[in-house]
């Protein structure tokens, strides 16, 4: 049994992406999901924030920024978080050590295989691993002068991204070497393809596998079968869920040309908060 912390996206929460997931949580028998939730707490003024981009995409910011405040009134559940908010350069993330210090507490509660991240999370994961090698680079990370935790065997990326901001600089000039599956969607709009590839190269050790879908966890069944089977043993040789091709993960290396008949569906939907992250 694997177990596996999760990380949700931007606007997300523990419950909203565990119901997002939940397909892929059946598919996977052997895996624990641990899901825990962001701290930062976004307010109907953090979900306005480019109104030029939303207009461009067809939706009205203040119609579902509204909706999003009446949906978190009626149900708590509900409740946008985030692991940081980015400033509008998206050089700076503001309050990513309160959400490191979140995530060193869980990491004392219990011991992790590997760590899954979406969208915000998915570059919060990668700062995580890239953390947990590198702890000496946050001091207030360690415990009596140790990482709180060992370096996971995995990381999952799914429309990850590298995040830009003072505190990673130490982190990106060594990289990473955990060993990470990232997904990529050809049609994201939120986080675009090329701006996936900039985690990449702080990424030492990779998987890549893209899907022609947008902004959400792929969830047809050949892609349910991937992920499933590669959680539950990273270092096997895993087909690859497009085009019938075989990448082996020991290589982590090696992107996927998808093909049309596994073009990947999901429950995901594009709202404002999930715009700038």
């Amino acid at each position: 049994m694997k177990t596996v912390l999760v990380l949700h996206g931007y606007s997300q929460n523990a419950v909203i992406f565990s119901k997002r997931i939940g397909a892929l949580r059946k598919e996977c028998k052997n895996v624990e999901f641990v899901f825990i939730d962001a701290p930062h707490i976004l307010q109907p003024a953090d979900l306005v924030f480019n109104s030029t981009r939303l207009e461009e995409l067809g939706l009205r910011a203040e119609v579902q920024a509204n909706e999003a405040s009446i949906a978190v009134e009626s149900d708590p559940s509900l409740t946008p978080r985030a692991w940081w908010k980015p400033n509008l350069e998206r050089t700076a993330a503001y309050g990513l050590e309160e959400s490191i210090m979140v995530v060193k507490e869980a990491l004392l509660k219990r011991k992790f295989d590997g760590v899954f991240g979406f969208s915000q999370g998915a570059a919060f994961a990668a700062v995580v691993a890239a953390l947990l090698e590198n702890p000496e680079v946050y001091p207030p990370f360690l415990v009596d002068g140790k990482p709180p935790h060992p370096p996971f065997e995995f990381c999952v990326a799914v429309s990850g991204f590298k995040v830009e901001d003072p505190f990673c600089d130490p982190l990106w000039e060594k990289g990473f070497n955990t060993p990470t599956l990232h997904v990529i969607g050809k049609t994201d709009v939120v986080v675009v393809e090329e701006r996936s590839h900039k985690l990449l190269e702080v990424s030492h050790t990779k998987r890549v596998e893209e899907h022609l879908g947008g902004h959400f966890v792929p969830s047809k069944g050949p892609w349910r079968k991937f992920l499933a089977a590669y959680l539950a043993n990273p270092s096997g040789d895993h087909r690859s869920p497009e085009a019938g091709a075989v990448t082996p993960v020991s290589s982590y290396s090696g992107t996927v040309t998808p093909q049309p008949e596994y073009a990947a569906t999901g429950s995901g939907s594009l709202t404002p908060a999930t715009l700038k992250l």
